[in-house]
Parts: structure tokens; C-alpha cells; sequence
């Protein structure tokens, strides 16, 4: 062990982890004795610590003798290790994973070089320029080219553009615990949504027909798969719910399985989905 691993408990973890990981990443390894492969991880943790001399602290949590934390942090299996950064909780994986895959994640808490320009370029794309912010992730990517930040930036520009190949690309080449976390997978489910609205034609369009036949039900959907993917939510709930009201069992009631994998991709709850989620109700009876 080094000075850089550290066991904490209810008394110092405040203390060691939420203010220590201000000034730099603190690895929480909740881990238990009975636990086998807790026994696998813990070493090449402590390696790692004692390697990186300082550039991160690992904190060691026995969940047998503080369950409250590992309930606060909604610990259900073990081992699992949790990243704090600057205060919070940022990122984490479960399970032993071999030492490769470990550096790998911890490489991923410390600055990147790229990230100044990651900032520049999404500041770029909110105000509508999207070439230009395609231009300087190109540049981060250069700069760093295994950053997934960079690669989930540029998916979202390229959805914004309808660039539904380069999307998929840039999703599909992503590690398995990057594409498993919210954002990656919403942006999945938006390309999705707009895939189904391929071939229909843009919004004026979708429109002039919604507006020239409130029945035609397929221009109101591919409006409605469109204005999701554009992140327009509300736009897109309000289309579906239209198409319940109008006909609710229109292609085996593919506006109310929609609107529940629009509810899923917000997360399943809140304050717009449960509202929706109460029109849907009100719609339907």
C-alpha cells in the first residue's frame, strides 16, 4: 500500500474525498472481504495509486462497515469504484477490471488538452455554427484522439446535421462503459428517432402536409422522429399526442409506443414526463 490509498469510513470521508477531490480525483473502491473478485481489484488499484504518485488519491470503502455510504451512492454490487472530480461525482465502473482497462479510466479524469477546445467548439454550435465546431473537434481529435468526449461533441453536431452515418460511426466506435452512460445513449436514441423520419423530407415539408391533412398520420410522425432528434421535445410529444387523439390505434398504436420511448430517453420520470405522461393518459381514455 501507499500513502496514496487510503481506507475511509462515515469519519474521514467528507474530508478525504468530497474536498480532496477538488484538487484532484479520488478513486472510491467500495469493496467487502467475503468479496472474490474485490480481491483481484484491490491490487492493481493500489498499483495504480502508487504509480501515479499523487495524480489521483484511491479511497478504500469496506461497504461492511459503512453500508450507509454505499447506499448513498447506490452501491448493489461489488466491487465497485466510483471517480470523484471537484467535489462530485463524475464518473465509475463495476466489477474487476484488468489493469489496461482501470488505466484507461483513470486517464480519462485528468484534463485533456483537448478540452479547451472541446468548450470553444460547443459554445460555437450553440450559436449555430455548426461547420465551425466540426472544424475544431477535428482539432481536438488531433490532439487527443482517444478522448470519447471529443467523439460524442462531434456526434451531436453531425445529428444536428442530419449526418446519421457519421453519427453511428462515431457512437458505434466508443468503449462499452462510454456508450453505456446518458448522454451516449441518448444521443443513440435521438439518431434512432431520426432515422425513422429519413426519406420523409425537413420540417417546412412535414409541416406543409401535417398543415394540408391533419390525418396524415405518417407526415405527423416523421415530424414528430424529427423534432426528437433535434431535441425539441415538447414539439415532439404535442405531435404524438395529436396522432392519439386523432387515431390511437393508427399502425398498432405506434404514437403511444412512441411517446413512452421518448419518455424512456428522458430519463422515465420528472416534471415534462410526467405531464406527458398525463395528457398520454387523458388522450387515451
Amino acid at each position: 500500500m501507499s500513502e496514496f490509498a487510503i481506507d475511509v469510513d462515515a469519519s474521514n470521508f467528507q474530508q478525504v474525498v468530497i474536498e480532496g477531490s477538488k484538487t484532484r480525483p479520488v478513486l472510491v473502491d467500495f469493496w467487502a472481504e467475503w468479496c472474490g473478485p474485490c480481491r483481484a481489484l484491490k491490487p492493481v488499484l493500489e498499483k495504480l495509486a502508487a504509480e501515479y504518485q499523487g495524480k489521483f488519491i484511491l479511497a478504500k470503502l469496506n461497504t461492511e462497515l459503512v453500508p450507509e455510504l454505499a447506499t448513498k451512492y447506490g452501491v448493489r454490487g461489488i466491487p465497485d469504484v466510483r471517480a470523484f472530480v471537484g467535489g462530485e461525482l463524475a464518473d465509475g465502473f463495476t466489477g474487476a477490471l484488468p489493469e489496461s482497462a482501470v488505466r484507461q479510466f483513470i486517464e480519462r479524469l485528468f484534463p485533456s488538452p483537448a478540452d479547451d477546445i472541446r468548450t470553444a467548439a460547443m459554445v460555437l454550435f450553440a450559436e449555430g455554427d455548426a461547420a465551425k465546431a466540426l472544424q475544431m473537434l477535428a482539432e481536438a481529435s488531433k490532439l487527443d484522439p482517444n478522448n470519447e468526449q471529443v467523439r460524442l461533441d462531434a456526434a451531436e453536431v453531425m445529428l444536428s446535421l442530419n449526418e446519421l452515418e457519421q453519427v453511428n460511426t462515431l457512437l458505434d466506435s466508443l468503449s462499452e462503459q462510454t456508450a453505456g452512460r446518458p448522454r451516449a445513449m441518448q444521443l443513440r436514441a435521438r439518431s434512432e428517432f431520426a432515422q425513422q423520419a429519413v426519406g420523409a423530407g425537413d420540417e417546412t415539408s412535414l409541416r406543409a402536409a401535417v398543415a394540408a391533412d391533419g390525418n396524415d398520420q405518417a407526415a405527423r410522425l416523421a415530424l414528430a422522429n424529427w423534432l426528437v432528434a433535434q431535441q425539441r421535445y415538447e414539439a415532439a410529444m404535442d405531435e404524438l399526442l395529436e396522432m392519439l387523439l386523432r387515431d390511437k390505434t393508427w399502425q398498432d398504436g405506434i404514437a403511444r409506443k412512441t411517446l413512452l420511448n421518448v419518455f424512456d430517453m428522458l430519463g422515465g420520470s420528472g416534471e415534462l414526463v410526467n405531464a406527458y405522461r398525463r395528457k398520454m393518459a387523458s388522450a387515451l381514455n
